[in-house]
């Protein structure tokens, strides 16, 4: 079978590495070998796909359906890897690897849940409630010795980078110096250091059949609840840049949220806004600009 890559993926791998892509060039191999390896039988590859893998649906050698996941270094596939292991099955998407040789580096064989069903296609208030308690269920301590990135180092590398870009943006200069200084704050006193998803929104929830809804293609980092659930107050920001209530909506979703799920509401407004412009400032600096504006329009909200 042809292993080729959506277009979603092809682009997006193109913001990050306009010169070329060794991983991308190599990943018609890189398949082949993980389905021989596994002796699985492909169905298809899963299209629109996300922005940082390849998705491959496959039955293993018993038959039972699952996902063969093909994900570049720069994704940190090795510490989803870890971070599913710990989680075994919780709130996430559960691995399938055995006990044999060591597994080849981003490649990971999953679970299979239902790929075109995710908590998105439910009403927004349906689906923020199903959201919020799935990522619940992943808020739990690291394991000893972890090798996840932490909040403080993920964010250090992004506020460099919002600096960098700032000169290129000098209107949204207000909001990039006013997310820098939540950051600052919210760094002073982390109320908790939790396993957290790290890229935690309503499209990584997807239907599953021993719970209904389990959480997928995480990017670990261990910090405050807060800092996740931040990047679920945004989602549909489309929707909300669109209607005349969308400030104000937005600030009753980071209260619904916060209450929710016992978080300091101030801390949420504050990563969220950091989140947003960091977002937007990145966007912009790789060429999609009308998501930077959508998203620098919805932290001026905050």
């Amino acid at each position: 079978m042809a292993f080729e890559p959506p277009r979603r993926l092809v682009r997006a791998l193109g913001e990050t590495a306009p010169q070329g892509d060794a991983w991308l060039a190599g990943l018609a191999d890189t398949a082949r070998r993980a389905v021989e390896r596994h002796g699985l039988t492909v169905e298809r590859v899963q299209v629109p796909g996300g922005r940082g893998s390849l998705v491959v649906l496959v039955r293993t050698a018993g038959g039972v359906p699952a996902v063969l996941k093909l994900a570049p270094p720069r994704a940190r596939p090795e510490s989803e890897r870890a971070a599913l292991a710990h989680w075994n099955g919780l709130g996430a998407v559960r691995l399938l690897e055995d006990d044999g040789p060591a597994p080849e580096e981003g490649v990971l064989l999953l679970e299979r849940l239902h790929p075109d069903v995710s908590v998105r296609s439910l009403a927004e208030a349906k689906a923020l409630l199903e959201a919020a308690g799935t990522l619940r269920r992943l808020w739990v301590e690291p394991p000893g010795g972890h090798p996840f990135e932490t909040v403080a180092g993920r964010t250090g590398r992004q506020a460099e980078a919002m600096r960098a870009g700032a000169a290129d943006l000098p209107e949204a200069a207000p909001l990039i110096d006013a997310a820098l200084a939540a950051r600052g704050e919210l760094l002073a006193e982390p109320p908790e250091q939790r396993l957290l998803h790290g890229t935690f929104r309503q499209s990584k929830v997807l239907a599953g059949d021993r719970v209904p809804w389990l959480a997928v293609g995480p990017d670990p980092v261990v910090g405050e609840h807060a800092f996740d659930l931040a990047r679920l107050v945004r989602d549909r920001v489309e929707d909300l840049i669109a209607q005349p209530s969308g400030a104000s909506t937005t600030r009753r979703r980071v209260k619904r949220l916060a209450e929710s799920l016992e978080v300091d509401q101030d801390r949420l407004r504050g990563w969220t806004l950091f989140r947003a412009v960091e977002s937007g400032v990145r966007a912009h600096r790789v060429g999609r600009k009308a998501d930077a504006e959508l998203l620098l329009e919805f932290a001026g909200w905050l």
